[in-house]
């Protein structure tokens, strides 16, 4: 992958509800982002009210890159937000801290290993402005280019000779 080009801190806030369930006690998820990251140690509790207990789960930056403007083009018209990847850690505490991200692919690829923790929240302001400033300077429209039947046969039979070539 290429290097990014831009990248924002950010803190991430988990909520830790009690469970209905008899097999798990309590049931996280990751709640809300801050713009930048606080002076706050991970993990530090927020708030409590018996039932539910916030987290500062700890910073992380979101990682911009060029070649991903479209996805991130396409999270801002959609509203869509942010997605935090928490990754089970098996001690105290459960979850730490794996990545943040404003492209949905991305974020969809991530629920694919079944053993993250993976939620969408919403992107402040003040991150939706600078991901649309990173768009409107880097984002390049490309154009499809749909290859005729015939077209992809003749690289299909380039590819059987081993050669990929043209001039055979």
């Amino acid at each position: 992958m290429t290097a990014e080009l831009a990248s924002i801190p950010i803190g991430v806030i988990v909520e830790r509800r009690k469970s209905s369930s008899p097999w798990i006690d309590f049931v996280w998820r990751p709640v809300a982002v801050l713009s930048g990251e606080p002076d706050t140690p991970p993990w530090s509790p927020l708030s409590n009210d018996g039932d539910k207990t916030t987290f500062y789960a700890g910073g992380a930056e979101i990682k911009l890159y060029r070649t991903e403007t479209t996805n991130y083009r396409d999270n801002l018209a959609a509203e869509a937000g942010l997605w935090v990847v928490l990754r089970p850690t098996g001690g105290e505490p459960p979850y730490a801290l794996f990545t943040v991200t404003a492209d949905p692919a991305e974020g969809e690829a991530f629920t694919e290993a079944g053993t993250d923790l993976v939620e969408q929240v919403p992107m402040p302001q003040s991150v939706r402005d600078i991901v649309a400033a990173f768009v409107a300077e880097h984002h390049v429209e490309r154009v499809f280019y749909k290859q005729t039947r015939g077209e992809r046969d003749a690289v299909a039979r380039r590819m059987q000779k081993g050669t990929g070539r043209d001039d055979e």
